[in-house]
């Protein structure tokens, strides 16, 4: 198997070399395609990606990303969104699960929702001018991601509870009527229990009670700034892993993005890359090495091995030395 490395910029450079200690303990067949893409390519080259870049990625099986700094500079092609629809990865999987010992904005710890994304249209579609007196982005939702978006959600929902939330602003936007009513066809077609959400108050209600929710499908956007707000319900956006799923293809990566003002400094938490790595292994059928994964996370935040972030004093190397060491002794 091929696995794409990507580090990227700013902690991404530090927290994919930790993720990879993890992977390795499991002496898997994996041949690591290191590649450099992001500010710092642009920077150099003034190319943040490349089409000999993404000829690269497709002849990978999956991809271990790390995070990008984004300029505001509308010449710079985002590296995210064009793996994302150069290889299909139609589905962005967040899981928003607490982890035993840490407490997020709420105090909340009795939930485990799952946002399934729609990753290549809505307003990520990258059809926009910039003016100087106007600017317009078009968003677009078609039939058939809609469809597939809610397939993959619906398949993970009949998995945990059957229960899947439809979120959308069809009230207000048009649009989103048709991404409603394909999603509200495609849980019944496949018998799960569903309901929807306008997005603003899904948004409050997963702060009142994010226990009410299993499995919630969203455009691109909407799910975006979701699965965001629940890094606040679960403590730390360095505790967010993701999974970018096509037909053929996956590409993990933490939620957090490169955090250039702490980059350097060896304090980056390392665990959003790490349970990325469990995603993968998942991904992998590998059920066991996951567990694993996640148990290690878990163990060393109840040895209080945590990086600021988390309220302690740990720095990246610590936490990365101590998930490898139970990783080894328990594999």
């Amino acid at each position: 198997m091929k696995l794409a490395v990507i580090e990227g910029d700013g902690v991404g450079r530090e927290v994919i070399p930790a993720a990879l200690q993890v992977l390795d303990c499991f002496d898997l067949p994996i041949e690591k395609i290191p590649l450099e893409l992001g500010l710092g390519k642009w920077e150099k080259t003034g190319q943040a990606i490349t089409d000999a870049d993404i000829e690269i990625l497709e002849d990978c099986d999956c991809i271990l990303f790390g995070a990008v700094t984004t300029p505001a500079d509308p010449n710079y092609k985002s590296v995210l969104l064009t793996i994302r629809r150069e290889l299909d990865l139609y589905a962005n999987i967040r899981p928003l699960k607490p982890i035993k010992g840490i407490k997020g904005a709420t105090g909340n710890t009795d939930f485990d929702i799952l946002v399934v994304r729609e990753n290549t249209e809505g307003l990520y579609s990258s059809i926009e001018e910039v003016g100087e007196n106007e600017a317009w982005s078009k968003r677009i939702i078609t039939r058939r991601a809609s469809e597939r978006i809610a397939q993959v959600a619906c398949e993970y929902a009949a998995r945990r509870a059957n229960h899947l939330t439809i979120v959308h602003k069809s009230n207000v936007i048009k649009a989103d009527s048709l991404f409603l009513n394909t999603c509200r066809d495609v849980a019944h077609t496949h018998n799960v229990i569903h309901d929807a959400m306008l997005v603003d108050a899904m948004a409050y209600d997963m702060v009142r009670s994010p226990e009410k929710y299993d499995v919630v499908v969203a455009p691109n956007l909407y799910g975006d700034i979701l699965s965001d707000l629940g890094g606040a319900l679960v403590g730390s956006l360095g505790l967010l892993p993701s999974a970018n799923i096509g037909e053929k293809q996956a590409f993990f990566e933490p939620v957090h993005g490169s955090a250039p003002d702490i980059a350097g400094r060896g304090v980056a938490n390392p665990i959003a890359a790490v349970l990325s790595v469990a995603m993968l292994l998942d991904w992998l059928n590998r059920p066991e090495q996951a567990r694993i994964v996640r148990e290690a996370v878990e163990t060393s935040v109840n040895e209080n091995i945590k990086t600021a972030d988390l309220g302690g004093n740990s720095t990246t190397a610590e936490v990365t030395e101590f998930l490898v060491y139970y990783v080894q002794s328990n594999s």
